[in-house]
């Protein structure tokens, strides 16, 4: 029943801006980087001279996570707004579907664009890393770490935004939450690590990555299941 319901989210979807904007968060981030390289080459690549990928890398891993949240806000946003601005959501839930397979289906599909844009990054980083002569030892597991270890640590913020969308008419407040969050995330290193927002930066007292990403993994089902209650017992108009 799920996949159903995700086919016709795909659909709703060709008529929005969702595919744009999976395109776009890569291709500015990338392109971003590249300005940056661009302009200041010989002095980046002298203070990155012992691992030239792992300089680049890590200057694109601090604008993704943030381009990342953003994303999480505007296709959540877009994607709930879809149904609430023709007034479709007692019609679709007046269709032989269960809540759970409507409320699922959302996140998947969010989750679905989110990983396609974070596979563009990483393709688009490393053909960055070859245009600026970085050689072609690329460190594939380092690329793919910080291209989708973000996605999975930020998972109970995406469950948050999806919940707020769904359930608030006025998409001026899941937005408001979401462009907040994705600021403080600019400055949250020195902020607890309990802190939603900092975990994916992939940054921790412990210094292990994949922490957050667990922490994201587990603390997301929970926050996916709060919302997906509220969802069931909300009136919806």
């Amino acid at each position: 029943m799920i996949g159903r319901v995700l086919a016709a989210d795909f659909l709703k979807i060709r008529r929005t801006l969702a595919w744009f904007l999976v395109l776009l968060g890569p291709v500015g981030v990338v392109g971003l980087q590249a300005v940056n390289f661009g302009l200041r080459y010989d002095y980046l690549t002298k203070q990155y001279a012992n691992d030239l990928w792992y300089g680049l890398l890590s200057n694109i891993q601090f604008l993704a996570a943030p381009a990342l949240l953003l994303g999480m806000t505007l296709l959540t946003s877009m994607i709930a707004g879809y149904e609430h601005q023709r007034n479709s959501w007692k019609q679709l839930l007046a269709l032989p579907v269960s809540r759970f397979s409507v409320f699922t289906s959302k996140l998947l599909l969010v989750l679905i664009l989110l990983l396609v844009s974070c596979l563009l990054l990483a393709a688009g980083s490393v053909l960055l890393g070859f245009l600026l002569g970085f050689g072609m030892n690329v460190p594939v597991m380092h690329v793919l770490r910080i291209s989708l270890f973000p996605l999975l640590a930020g998972i109970p913020i995406l469950s948050i935004q999806l919940w707020l969308s769904v359930a608030v008419r006025n998409q001026a407040i899941p937005l408001t939450a979401g462009i907040l969050g994705t600021v403080l995330s600019l400055f949250s290193i020195r902020l607890p690590d309990w802190f939603l927002w900092k975990w994916p930066l992939l940054v921790n007292e412990a210094g292990r990555p994949e922490l957050n990403v667990w922490l994201g993994i587990a603390t997301g089902i929970v926050v996916f299941l709060i919302g997906l209650t509220h969802f069931t017992r909300q009136d919806v108009n």
